[in-house]
């Protein structure tokens, strides 16, 4: 069980990682959009890989992001019967919702992602826009980064989950290590 826990902790740690990373981005898409906005509006000048590229940071930002949301329980989430209930129904339910439900929808989007992002990948496919931005297929991969990162905290849920029906937890793992599990 120690390694599980030690498990939970390093996914958890990468994806803390990554979404910090990843939240810096938000910043450059603000100075973007407002750039491209003062652009415009002010000297009536528009290029249009600035304006792809607040949209490319966006998905980025969004598809990058979501397994560190996903580790601080920052879903949209019905949770009437969740929130009161107690951390082994909790545990039961995070446990069924990976292994029912999130676990094969990405194993679904990576299978259907996979000759979208290849067919990019092997025409080394750019915007279609005139004056774009090139690279269009490394921001396609970002689909199958996101199902791995997703995919890694599924199963660090799932591993938490495990710990706390088996008594080897109270909650959720600490972020510090040498605490709790």
């Amino acid at each position: 069980m120690n390694a599980l826990a030690g498990l939970v902790r390093t996914i958890d740690k990468l994806n803390d990682v990554v979404g910090r990373g990843v939240a810096w981005l938000t910043l450059a898409m603000v100075l973007v959009t407002f750039s491209v906005v003062v652009l415009r509006y002010v000297f009536s000048v528009g290029f249009v890989s600035m304006q792809e590229s607040y949209v490319w940071l966006h998905g980025i930002v969004f598809m990058l992001g979501a397994g560190y949301t996903l580790r601080h329980d920052g879903h949209v989430r019905v949770d009437i019967f969740y929130r009161p209930a107690s951390e082994r129904h909790k545990a039961w339910v995070d446990l069924f919702g990976v292994v029912a439900l999130l676990l094969p929808l990405i194993i679904v989007s990576m299978i259907f992602s996979w000759e979208y992002v290849i067919k990019s990948w092997a025409g080394l496919e750019g915007s279609r826009e005139a004056g774009g931005l090139p690279g269009l297929y490394m921001l396609k991969s970002i689909i199958w980064c996101f199902c791995v990162l997703m995919a890694l905290q599924a199963l660090s849920l799932a591993g938490r989950s495990i710990l706390i029906l088996s008594g080897k937890s109270d909650g959720p793992v600490p972020d510090k290590a040498g605490e709790g599990i």
